[in-house]
């Protein structure tokens, strides 16, 4: 799937059925489901769910918290808007899912 095929999906009522956990919560996040985007997360102990769990707490406003979870993840905070971090998120993600 690429990102415009992922963004385009958005605008289903359900997400795709193909996608993993960590695309499921940025398909959350972008229909305006925080809260579900969180939850998916924040049992998902990796760097790269810290990563999408810092990019969410960022959103929120809470900045240390994102930090925290920056730091989690081994990166530092994103000065990108927070669109084009989304966008940065999907891309990376769908191509990790992508078959070789």
């Amino acid at each position: 799937m690429t990102l415009d095929e992922f963004h385009a999906s958005i605008q289903l009522n359900k997400p795709p059925l193909d996608l993993n956990q960590l695309l499921l919560a940025l398909w959350y996040d972008a229909k305006g489901d925080w809260e579900k985007s969180h939850s998916i997360i924040q049992v998902i102990e990796t760097k790269d769910a810290a990563l999408i769990h810092a990019y969410l707490h960022r959103k929120e406003g809470d900045e240390w918290n994102a930090d925290y979870w920056y730091r989690m993840a081994g990166a530092n905070r994103s000065s990108e808007p927070l669109e084009d971090e989304w966008a940065s998120l999907a891309d990376k993600f769908l191509l990790q899912q992508s078959p070789t």
